[in-house]
């Protein structure tokens, strides 16, 4: 059974070498995803990188990330020495583009650096997260997990982003859950935000005053 899967692979790897570069992708993208279907790591978005035209990747409106112009430089000489060795992960919107969820700046350097994009062909490599993660909300959440992880947020849109989900009626217990804070943090960024109503049942002392202050010169640093 082995012998025979290896002479079919073979075959196909022959096969490949005669389509044009766009072909080529399509064919080993369509390959990857029956393979990863297969696959007892299936679960596992980075189980299938595939490649995508950078054109079809496209930046959410509410990563509240940001990366300082010598750590772009950074990332861009990453990238340029070392290849992509992460790729991007978006969400398929099933009509030909895609959503990131994380990696935007990686995005960014697959698209705007000349030398990067003409070696990478255009496309960029991303991978699909989970469908139940999907709506709005989830996305959300997951690109702050993904920038926490990191340690880099900034704190004015970390706020919008929490008064927007209780807006939606996410509970500050699931908050605290899906972004990973305490209560006190989600109850912090609400104030930042100036939305006295959002948390006008919750008792604070003078002592958030200056809490307050810290974490936002923390964050500032």
């Amino acid at each position: 059974m082995k012998t025979k899967i290896i002479e079919m692979q073979n075959e196909v790897i022959n096969a490949l070498r005669y389509l044009s570069l766009d072909d080529k992708v399509e064919v080993i993208n369509e390959i990857k995803k029956q393979l990863h279907e297969a696959s007892p790591f299936n679960t596992e978005p980075v189980d299938c990188v595939i490649w995508v035209k950078n054109d079809s990747v496209y930046a959410n409106d509410y990563n509240p990330n940001s990366v300082a112009p010598p750590e772009m430089e950074l990332l861009r000489l990453s990238i340029s020495n070392d290849g992509y060795t992460q790729p991007i992960v978006s969400m398929d919107n099933n009509n030909g583009t895609r959503e990131v969820i994380d990696g935007f700046h990686r995005n960014r350097v697959g698209k705007e650096y000349d030398d990067i994009q003409k070696r990478v062909h255009g496309y960029l490599p991303v991978v699909t997260i989970r469908e139940s993660q999907s709506d709005k909300n989830n996305r959300v959440a997951s690109t702050i997990r993904h920038n926490r992880a990191r340690g880099k947020h900034k704190v004015e849109s970390m706020s919008e982003i929490v008064v927007d989900l209780k807006k939606r009626n996410w509970s500050d217990e699931k908050i605290s859950k899906e972004l990973g804070m305490d209560r006190d943090e989600v109850l912090r960024l609400c104030q930042i935000s100036g939305l006295i109503e959002l948390f006008s049942d919750k008792e604070f002392s003078m002592g958030w005053v200056p809490e307050l202050e810290d974490d936002i010169n923390d964050n500032i640093e």
